[in-house]
Protein backbone atom coordinates (compact mmCIF):
# COMPACT_ATOMS: atom_id res chain seq x y z
CA UNK A 1 0.00 0.00 0.00
CA UNK A 2 3.17 2.42 0.41
CA UNK A 3 4.70 1.34 -2.10
CA UNK A 4 1.12 2.07 -4.15
CA UNK A 5 1.22 5.64 -2.66
CA UNK A 6 4.16 6.94 -3.66
CA UNK A 7 3.96 5.84 -6.94
CA UNK A 8 0.64 7.96 -7.47
CA UNK A 9 1.45 10.55 -5.30
CA UNK A 10 -0.13 13.63 -6.11
CA UNK A 11 3.64 15.52 -5.35
CA UNK A 12 4.76 13.92 -8.69
CA UNK A 13 2.34 16.35 -10.43
CA UNK A 14 4.06 19.62 -11.99
CA UNK A 15 1.34 22.09 -11.02
CA UNK A 16 1.64 20.49 -7.12
CA UNK A 17 5.44 20.79 -7.40
CA UNK A 18 5.41 24.33 -8.26
CA UNK A 19 3.18 25.13 -5.45
CA UNK A 20 4.90 23.11 -2.39
CA UNK A 21 8.05 25.61 -3.26
CA UNK A 22 6.59 28.46 -3.13
CA UNK A 23 5.54 27.88 -0.02
CA UNK A 24 8.33 26.75 1.44
CA UNK A 25 9.44 30.12 0.10
CA UNK A 26 7.00 31.66 2.23
CA UNK A 27 7.75 29.87 5.11
CA UNK A 28 11.35 30.82 5.29
CA UNK A 29 11.02 34.35 4.88
CA UNK A 30 8.35 34.62 7.63
CA UNK A 31 10.61 32.48 9.68
CA UNK A 32 13.71 35.43 9.25
CA UNK A 33 10.52 38.03 9.40
CA UNK A 34 10.27 36.71 12.70
CA UNK A 35 13.35 36.70 13.69
CA UNK A 36 14.63 40.12 13.23
CA UNK A 37 12.81 41.78 15.75
CA UNK A 38 14.05 39.07 18.26
CA UNK A 39 17.45 40.48 17.59
CA UNK A 40 16.23 44.12 18.16
CA UNK A 41 14.21 43.56 20.91
CA UNK A 42 17.48 41.95 22.58
CA UNK A 43 18.57 44.16 25.61
CA UNK A 44 21.38 46.36 25.32
CA UNK A 45 25.12 44.95 26.54
CA UNK A 46 26.98 47.84 29.31
CA UNK A 47 29.76 46.23 29.16
CA UNK A 48 31.91 48.20 26.99
CA UNK A 49 30.42 51.48 28.40
CA UNK A 50 31.86 50.53 31.78
CA UNK A 51 35.34 49.67 30.34
CA UNK A 52 35.48 52.73 28.91
CA UNK A 53 34.18 55.36 31.48
CA UNK A 54 34.19 53.28 34.96
CA UNK A 55 38.09 54.15 35.46
CA UNK A 56 37.31 57.97 34.59
CA UNK A 57 34.59 57.86 37.75
CA UNK A 58 36.25 58.24 41.93
CA UNK A 59 35.18 57.59 45.19
CA UNK A 60 35.16 60.55 47.26
CA UNK A 61 35.17 60.23 50.94
CA UNK A 62 34.61 63.04 53.48
CA UNK A 63 36.54 63.52 56.31
CA UNK A 64 36.08 65.94 59.49
CA UNK A 65 37.51 67.27 62.74
CA UNK A 66 36.52 66.32 65.52
CA UNK A 67 35.72 69.98 66.89
CA UNK A 68 32.19 69.86 68.24
CA UNK A 69 31.92 66.60 70.28
CA UNK A 70 30.30 66.95 73.79
CA UNK A 71 32.50 67.87 76.28
CA UNK A 72 31.44 64.83 78.17
CA UNK A 73 33.61 62.88 75.85
CA UNK A 74 30.63 60.40 74.08
CA UNK A 75 27.76 61.19 72.01
CA UNK A 76 27.38 62.15 68.83
CA UNK A 77 29.18 65.11 67.30
CA UNK A 78 26.65 68.42 67.47
CA UNK A 79 25.51 69.69 63.84
CA UNK A 80 23.95 72.65 62.63
CA UNK A 81 20.11 71.44 61.35
CA UNK A 82 21.06 71.92 57.51
CA UNK A 83 24.32 69.03 58.19
CA UNK A 84 21.60 67.14 60.05
CA UNK A 85 19.21 67.03 57.17
CA UNK A 86 21.89 66.00 54.31
CA UNK A 87 22.07 62.85 56.23
CA UNK A 88 18.09 62.01 56.89
CA UNK A 89 17.63 63.01 53.22
CA UNK A 90 20.42 60.67 51.87
CA UNK A 91 20.20 57.99 54.35
CA UNK A 92 23.59 58.19 55.22
CA UNK A 93 24.90 57.47 58.92
CA UNK A 94 25.52 60.53 61.26
CA UNK A 95 29.12 60.80 62.75
CA UNK A 96 29.75 59.19 65.88
CA UNK A 97 26.01 57.45 66.30
CA UNK A 98 26.54 53.66 66.27
CA UNK A 99 24.51 51.17 65.15
CA UNK A 100 22.55 53.13 62.68
CA UNK A 101 21.02 51.38 59.39
CA UNK A 102 22.85 51.92 56.70
CA UNK A 103 26.34 51.65 58.75
CA UNK A 104 29.14 50.58 56.63
CA UNK A 105 31.14 49.38 59.41
CA UNK A 106 28.74 47.15 61.63
CA UNK A 107 31.27 47.35 64.43
CA UNK A 108 30.22 50.92 66.88
CA UNK A 109 33.30 53.73 65.90
CA UNK A 110 35.30 54.72 68.62
CA UNK A 111 35.38 58.61 69.51
CA UNK A 112 38.13 60.34 67.98
CA UNK A 113 40.64 63.10 69.73
CA UNK A 114 39.64 66.04 69.16
CA UNK A 115 41.24 67.39 65.85
CA UNK A 116 41.39 63.72 64.59
CA UNK A 117 39.68 63.29 61.16
CA UNK A 118 36.70 60.83 61.23
CA UNK A 119 34.86 59.83 58.17
CA UNK A 120 31.80 61.84 57.68
CA UNK A 121 30.35 60.50 54.39
CA UNK A 122 30.62 58.61 51.25
CA UNK A 123 30.28 60.32 47.54
CA UNK A 124 31.37 59.89 43.78
CA UNK A 125 32.37 62.06 41.16
CA UNK A 126 34.11 61.69 37.61
CA UNK A 127 37.25 63.28 36.54
CA UNK A 128 37.18 66.21 33.83
CA UNK A 129 40.56 66.99 32.79
CA UNK A 130 44.16 64.70 32.35
CA UNK A 131 45.70 66.83 35.29
CA UNK A 132 43.08 66.27 38.09
CA UNK A 133 39.70 68.59 37.69
CA UNK A 134 37.18 66.24 39.31
CA UNK A 135 33.33 66.86 39.36
CA UNK A 136 31.07 66.40 42.41
CA UNK A 137 28.34 67.39 44.22
CA UNK A 138 28.21 70.41 46.44
CA UNK A 139 26.13 68.73 48.85
CA UNK A 140 28.94 65.91 49.36
CA UNK A 141 31.93 67.72 49.53
CA UNK A 142 29.65 70.45 51.65
CA UNK A 143 31.46 70.87 55.31
CA UNK A 144 34.81 68.43 54.97
CA UNK A 145 37.95 69.37 56.13
CA UNK A 146 39.53 66.87 53.78
CA UNK A 147 38.42 64.90 51.22
CA UNK A 148 39.77 61.85 49.73
CA UNK A 149 39.74 60.47 46.23
CA UNK A 150 40.31 57.20 44.90
CA UNK A 151 40.42 55.97 41.51
CA UNK A 152 39.17 52.34 40.05
CA UNK A 153 43.44 51.78 40.20
CA UNK A 154 43.44 52.25 44.22
CA UNK A 155 45.42 55.34 44.33
CA UNK A 156 44.15 58.01 46.78
CA UNK A 157 45.09 61.24 46.92
CA UNK A 158 43.82 64.37 48.63
CA UNK A 159 41.42 66.61 46.78
CA UNK A 160 41.08 70.22 47.29
CA UNK A 161 37.56 72.18 46.60
CA UNK A 162 38.34 74.76 43.84
CA UNK A 163 34.76 75.67 44.49
CA UNK A 164 31.07 74.62 45.29
CA UNK A 165 27.85 76.08 43.87
CA UNK A 166 24.90 75.17 46.89
CA UNK A 167 21.70 76.28 44.12
CA UNK A 168 22.62 74.26 41.11
CA UNK A 169 24.77 71.59 43.80
CA UNK A 170 27.76 71.63 41.42
CA UNK A 171 31.11 71.27 43.00
CA UNK A 172 34.59 71.36 41.63
CA UNK A 173 37.55 69.59 42.89
CA UNK A 174 41.20 68.80 42.34
CA UNK A 175 43.70 66.27 42.68
CA UNK A 176 47.82 66.47 42.08
CA UNK A 177 47.66 63.80 39.68
CA UNK A 178 48.23 63.79 35.69
CA UNK A 179 47.39 61.60 32.78
CA UNK A 180 44.57 60.41 33.86
CA UNK A 181 41.46 58.93 32.27
CA UNK A 182 38.89 61.49 31.76
CA UNK A 183 34.77 60.93 30.36
CA UNK A 184 33.41 62.64 27.49
CA UNK A 185 30.81 65.24 27.90
CA UNK A 186 27.53 64.30 26.26
CA UNK A 187 25.00 66.23 24.23
CA UNK A 188 22.21 67.11 26.87
CA UNK A 189 19.74 68.40 23.73
CA UNK A 190 20.15 64.77 21.92
CA UNK A 191 19.11 63.09 25.25
CA UNK A 192 15.43 61.53 24.83
CA UNK A 193 12.83 60.26 27.03
CA UNK A 194 13.33 56.42 27.12
CA UNK A 195 16.56 56.30 26.47
CA UNK A 196 19.11 53.88 27.86
CA UNK A 197 21.76 55.06 30.17
CA UNK A 198 24.02 53.97 33.11
CA UNK A 199 25.17 55.35 36.57
CA UNK A 200 28.30 54.34 38.18
CA UNK A 201 29.21 55.52 41.61
CA UNK A 202 29.77 54.16 44.90
CA UNK A 203 26.24 53.46 46.74
CA UNK A 204 26.81 52.72 50.63
CA UNK A 205 30.36 53.11 49.91
CA UNK A 206 30.36 49.97 47.66
CA UNK A 207 32.81 51.25 45.09
CA UNK A 208 32.48 51.24 40.98
CA UNK A 209 28.64 49.98 41.39
CA UNK A 210 26.92 50.06 38.13
CA UNK A 211 23.40 50.42 37.27
CA UNK A 212 21.17 50.97 34.50
CA UNK A 213 17.11 52.42 33.17
CA UNK A 214 15.86 54.76 31.18
CA UNK A 215 15.37 58.23 30.88
CA UNK A 216 11.70 58.49 32.74
CA UNK A 217 11.34 62.72 31.89
CA UNK A 218 13.63 65.82 30.88
CA UNK A 219 13.50 68.80 32.48
CA UNK A 220 11.52 68.09 35.71
CA UNK A 221 11.51 71.53 37.82
CA UNK A 222 12.83 70.26 41.19
CA UNK A 223 14.56 73.88 41.97
CA UNK A 224 14.96 77.60 40.88
CA UNK A 225 18.19 76.86 38.10
CA UNK A 226 18.07 73.58 37.44
CA UNK A 227 15.61 71.41 35.10
CA UNK A 228 16.47 68.28 36.23
CA UNK A 229 16.93 64.66 34.21
CA UNK A 230 14.39 62.13 35.75
CA UNK A 231 15.08 58.80 35.51
CA UNK A 232 14.67 55.41 36.98
CA UNK A 233 18.06 54.30 37.46
CA UNK A 234 19.20 52.98 40.95
CA UNK A 235 20.68 55.86 42.89
CA UNK A 236 21.32 55.50 46.56
CA UNK A 237 23.28 57.52 48.80
CA UNK A 238 27.03 57.22 47.82
CA UNK A 239 25.80 57.67 43.77
CA UNK A 240 25.93 61.48 44.41
CA UNK A 241 28.27 63.35 41.88
CA UNK A 242 28.68 60.19 40.26
CA UNK A 243 27.96 60.43 36.39
CA UNK A 244 25.04 59.34 34.20
CA UNK A 245 26.27 57.99 31.04
CA UNK A 246 24.23 57.17 27.75
CA UNK A 247 25.05 54.38 25.33
CA UNK A 248 27.48 56.29 23.21
CA UNK A 249 29.34 56.44 26.77
CA UNK A 250 29.45 60.30 27.16
CA UNK A 251 28.21 62.10 30.51
CA UNK A 252 24.67 63.44 30.25
CA UNK A 253 24.62 63.90 34.02
CA UNK A 254 25.52 64.05 37.82
CA UNK A 255 23.32 61.72 39.68
CA UNK A 256 21.57 64.08 42.32
CA UNK A 257 18.85 63.05 44.02
CA UNK A 258 16.08 60.29 44.55
CA UNK A 259 12.58 60.61 45.55
CA UNK A 260 12.44 58.42 49.13
CA UNK A 261 10.51 58.27 52.02
CA UNK A 262 13.33 55.21 53.13
CA UNK A 263 16.48 56.91 52.51
CA UNK A 264 16.64 54.65 49.82
CA UNK A 265 16.20 54.08 46.16
CA UNK A 266 12.26 53.64 45.32
CA UNK A 267 12.31 54.04 41.28
CA UNK A 268 12.52 57.99 40.76
CA UNK A 269 15.79 59.39 40.66
CA UNK A 270 17.42 62.87 39.52
CA UNK A 271 20.53 63.89 37.64
CA UNK A 272 21.77 67.65 37.19
CA UNK A 273 21.94 68.20 32.98
CA UNK A 274 25.98 68.09 32.42
CA UNK A 275 25.17 71.17 29.89
CA UNK A 276 24.31 73.18 33.31
CA UNK A 277 26.97 71.88 35.37
CA UNK A 278 29.65 72.40 32.99
CA UNK A 279 28.48 76.38 32.84
CA UNK A 280 28.70 76.42 36.41
CA UNK A 281 31.94 74.78 36.64
CA UNK A 282 33.80 76.78 34.01
CA UNK A 283 33.03 79.22 36.58
CA UNK A 284 34.14 77.80 39.73
CA UNK A 285 37.41 76.83 37.66
CA UNK A 286 37.75 80.54 36.73
CA UNK A 287 36.99 82.52 39.47
CA UNK A 288 35.96 80.26 42.51
CA UNK A 289 32.40 81.08 42.14
CA UNK A 290 29.10 81.78 40.04
CA UNK A 291 28.02 84.84 38.82
CA UNK A 292 24.19 85.23 38.01
CA UNK A 293 21.92 87.49 36.38
CA UNK A 294 18.52 88.95 38.66
CA UNK A 295 16.20 91.32 37.51
CA UNK A 296 14.49 91.86 40.86
CA UNK A 297 11.11 90.26 40.78
CA UNK A 298 8.91 87.21 42.99
CA UNK A 299 6.94 85.38 40.63
CA UNK A 300 4.72 82.57 40.32
CA UNK A 301 2.43 80.15 37.38
CA UNK A 302 0.15 81.37 35.45
CA UNK A 303 -2.77 78.89 35.69
CA UNK A 304 -5.20 77.82 32.50
CA UNK A 305 -7.86 80.11 33.98
CA UNK A 306 -5.99 82.79 34.61
CA UNK A 307 -4.50 82.95 30.74
CA UNK A 308 -8.04 82.52 29.29
CA UNK A 309 -9.76 85.17 31.75
CA UNK A 310 -7.09 87.85 31.40
CA UNK A 311 -6.74 87.25 27.26
CA UNK A 312 -3.60 85.58 27.14
CA UNK A 313 -5.17 82.02 25.82
CA UNK A 314 -2.66 80.16 26.79
CA UNK A 315 -0.77 79.33 30.03
CA UNK A 316 2.34 80.66 29.57
CA UNK A 317 5.46 82.76 31.20
CA UNK A 318 5.58 83.79 34.50
CA UNK A 319 3.07 85.77 36.56
CA UNK A 320 4.85 89.10 38.43
CA UNK A 321 3.67 88.63 42.16
CA UNK A 322 5.81 92.01 43.56
CA UNK A 323 8.82 93.62 42.05
CA UNK A 324 11.99 94.62 44.04
CA UNK A 325 11.70 98.21 44.96
CA UNK A 326 14.97 100.25 42.78
CA UNK A 327 15.12 97.14 41.03
CA UNK A 328 16.25 96.40 37.79
CA UNK A 329 12.65 95.54 37.07
CA UNK A 330 11.40 98.21 38.38
CA UNK A 331 13.50 100.61 36.76
CA UNK A 332 12.40 99.04 33.51
CA UNK A 333 8.91 99.51 34.15
CA UNK A 334 8.14 96.07 35.15
CA UNK A 335 4.85 96.09 37.38
CA UNK A 336 3.22 93.50 39.93
CA UNK A 337 0.75 91.86 37.71
CA UNK A 338 2.59 91.81 34.46
CA UNK A 339 3.01 88.02 32.62
CA UNK A 340 6.57 88.12 31.31
CA UNK A 341 6.42 86.25 28.50
CA UNK A 342 9.14 86.59 26.82
CA UNK A 343 13.55 87.43 28.12
CA UNK A 344 16.04 87.88 25.82
CA UNK A 345 14.34 86.68 22.94
CA UNK A 346 13.69 83.33 24.75
CA UNK A 347 10.36 82.16 25.01
CA UNK A 348 9.08 81.86 28.93
CA UNK A 349 7.05 79.22 28.78
CA UNK A 350 6.35 78.36 32.34
CA UNK A 351 7.35 80.63 35.23
CA UNK A 352 10.82 78.08 36.43
CA UNK A 353 12.12 79.24 32.83
CA UNK A 354 12.83 82.65 34.14
CA UNK A 355 15.60 82.32 36.82
CA UNK A 356 17.48 79.74 34.51
CA UNK A 357 17.39 82.32 31.45
CA UNK A 358 18.09 85.13 33.47
CA UNK A 359 20.96 83.67 35.93
CA UNK A 360 22.23 82.80 32.71
CA UNK A 361 22.96 86.22 31.63
CA UNK A 362 25.94 87.94 32.72
CA UNK A 363 25.40 91.07 35.28
CA UNK A 364 25.79 94.02 34.04
CA UNK A 365 24.22 93.10 29.92
CA UNK A 366 21.29 94.83 28.89
CA UNK A 367 18.08 93.00 27.51
CA UNK A 368 14.80 93.01 26.22
CA UNK A 369 11.68 91.62 28.26
CA UNK A 370 7.98 90.99 27.08
CA UNK A 371 5.31 91.34 29.40
CA UNK A 372 1.51 91.04 29.12
CA UNK A 373 -0.39 93.76 30.69
CA UNK A 374 -4.22 94.64 30.55
CA UNK A 375 -4.23 92.01 27.26
CA UNK A 376 -1.49 93.89 24.98
CA UNK A 377 2.46 92.92 24.91
CA UNK A 378 4.48 95.66 25.64
CA UNK A 379 8.59 95.61 24.99
CA UNK A 380 10.55 96.86 28.17
CA UNK A 381 14.71 97.10 28.42
CA UNK A 382 16.09 96.18 31.25
CA UNK A 383 20.28 96.04 33.02
CA UNK A 384 20.61 92.44 34.30
CA UNK A 385 22.08 93.35 37.97
CA UNK A 386 24.18 90.83 39.63
CA UNK A 387 21.79 87.88 42.39
CA UNK A 388 22.31 88.41 45.62
CA UNK A 389 19.74 87.48 48.59
CA UNK A 390 16.38 89.19 48.63
CA UNK A 391 15.73 92.07 51.17
CA UNK A 392 13.78 91.08 54.06
CA UNK A 393 10.01 92.17 53.22
CA UNK A 394 8.71 94.89 55.41
CA UNK A 395 5.84 95.47 57.53
CA UNK A 396 3.06 97.77 56.88
CA UNK A 397 2.16 100.14 59.40
CA UNK A 398 -2.27 100.55 60.14
CA UNK A 399 -3.38 103.79 59.46
CA UNK A 400 -6.82 105.39 59.97
CA UNK A 401 -9.60 103.57 57.26
CA UNK A 402 -11.57 106.22 55.91
CA UNK A 403 -15.28 105.04 55.09
CA UNK A 404 -15.85 102.15 52.94
CA UNK A 405 -17.87 101.79 50.01
CA UNK A 406 -20.19 98.80 49.04
CA UNK A 407 -20.09 97.02 45.56
CA UNK A 408 -22.69 93.75 46.77
CA UNK A 409 -22.46 91.91 43.63
CA UNK A 410 -18.54 91.20 44.31
CA UNK A 411 -19.36 91.01 48.00
CA UNK A 412 -16.83 92.82 48.95
CA UNK A 413 -16.91 97.02 50.81
CA UNK A 414 -13.68 99.02 49.42
CA UNK A 415 -12.31 101.80 50.22
CA UNK A 416 -9.44 104.83 48.21
CA UNK A 417 -5.58 104.06 49.20
CA UNK A 418 -4.31 107.06 51.14
CA UNK A 419 -1.09 108.96 49.69
CA UNK A 420 1.01 107.23 52.20
CA UNK A 421 -0.56 103.71 51.36
CA UNK A 422 0.30 104.06 47.69
CA UNK A 423 3.52 105.36 48.37
CA UNK A 424 4.45 102.33 50.39
CA UNK A 425 2.81 100.21 48.02
CA UNK A 426 4.77 101.63 45.27
CA UNK A 427 1.05 101.70 42.91
CA UNK A 428 -0.72 104.79 41.22
CA UNK A 429 -4.33 103.61 41.98
CA UNK A 430 -6.11 100.60 43.42
CA UNK A 431 -8.81 100.15 46.26
CA UNK A 432 -8.18 98.23 49.84
CA UNK A 433 -10.68 95.70 50.57
CA UNK A 434 -12.47 96.32 53.70
CA UNK A 435 -15.11 93.52 53.82
CA UNK A 436 -15.30 90.60 52.25
CA UNK A 437 -18.05 88.03 51.82
CA UNK A 438 -20.28 85.82 49.23
CA UNK A 439 -18.62 85.36 45.60
CA UNK A 440 -15.36 87.08 46.49
CA UNK A 441 -14.86 85.42 50.37
CA UNK A 442 -15.26 81.85 48.35
CA UNK A 443 -12.68 82.58 45.57
CA UNK A 444 -10.30 83.96 48.54
CA UNK A 445 -10.12 87.74 48.50
CA UNK A 446 -9.75 88.45 52.26
CA UNK A 447 -10.00 91.95 54.36
CA UNK A 448 -6.49 94.00 53.61
CA UNK A 449 -5.89 92.95 50.20
CA UNK A 450 -5.53 95.85 47.52
CA UNK A 451 -7.59 95.08 44.15
CA UNK A 452 -5.45 96.79 41.46
CA UNK A 453 -7.55 95.38 38.36
CA UNK A 454 -10.85 94.21 37.11
CA UNK A 455 -11.45 92.33 33.99
CA UNK A 456 -7.92 93.98 32.47
CA UNK A 457 -9.08 97.26 33.90
CA UNK A 458 -6.55 99.47 35.81
CA UNK A 459 -8.36 100.64 39.43
CA UNK A 460 -7.97 104.36 40.01
CA UNK A 461 -10.56 104.81 42.77
CA UNK A 462 -13.45 103.52 44.64
CA UNK A 463 -15.90 105.81 42.36
CA UNK A 464 -14.67 103.82 39.15
CA UNK A 465 -14.23 100.34 41.07
CA UNK A 466 -18.18 100.63 41.57
CA UNK A 467 -19.46 101.73 38.09
CA UNK A 468 -17.24 98.81 36.50
CA UNK A 469 -18.33 96.71 39.18
CA UNK A 470 -21.78 97.59 38.34
CA UNK A 471 -21.46 96.83 34.39
CA UNK A 472 -20.51 94.05 34.98
CA UNK A 473 -22.14 90.00 33.80
CA UNK A 474 -23.62 88.41 36.66
CA UNK A 475 -23.53 85.56 35.38
CA UNK A 476 -19.82 85.16 34.27
CA UNK A 477 -16.15 85.04 36.45
CA UNK A 478 -14.93 87.74 36.98
CA UNK A 479 -10.49 88.51 37.31
CA UNK A 480 -9.10 90.71 39.53
CA UNK A 481 -5.50 91.76 40.53
CA UNK A 482 -4.76 91.30 44.02
CA UNK A 483 -2.06 92.57 45.95
CA UNK A 484 -1.56 91.17 49.74
CA UNK A 485 1.64 92.48 51.62
CA UNK A 486 4.06 92.19 48.97
CA UNK A 487 3.05 90.00 46.35
CA UNK A 488 -0.32 89.79 43.54
CA UNK A 489 -1.76 87.22 42.58
CA UNK A 490 -5.11 87.03 40.20
CA UNK A 491 -8.12 85.62 41.82
CA UNK A 492 -11.33 84.38 39.63
CA UNK A 493 -14.24 85.47 41.61
CA UNK A 494 -17.20 82.89 40.68
CA UNK A 495 -21.27 84.43 40.67
CA UNK A 496 -22.85 82.83 43.45
CA UNK A 497 -25.76 80.30 42.70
Amino acid sequence: MYKALQSDSILARPNVRWLVASLALVMAAAGAFVATPSHAQSLPDFTELVEKVGPAVVNIRTLERNKTASRSGGGAPEMDEDMLEFFRRFGLPIPGQPNQPNQPNPRSPRQAPDGEPQQRGVGSGFILTADGYVMTNAHVVDGADELLVTLTDKREFKAKIIGADKRSDVALVKIEATGLPIVRIGDVSRLKVGEWVIAIGSPFGLENTVTAGIVSAKSRDTGDFLPLIQTDVAINPGNSGGPLINMRGEVVGINSQIYSRSGGYQGISFSIPIDEATRVSDQLRTSGRVSRGRIGVSIDQVTKEVAESIGLGKAQGALVRSVEAGGPADKAGVEAGDIITKFDGKLIDKSGDLPRVVGGVKPGSKATLQVFRRGAYRDLNVTVVEFEPEPAKRTSERETKPQPSAVGSLGVSVTDLTEAQRKELKVKGGVRVETVDGAAAKAGVREGDVILSLDNTEITSVKQFEGLAAKLDKSKAVTALVRRGDSVNFIIIRPTR
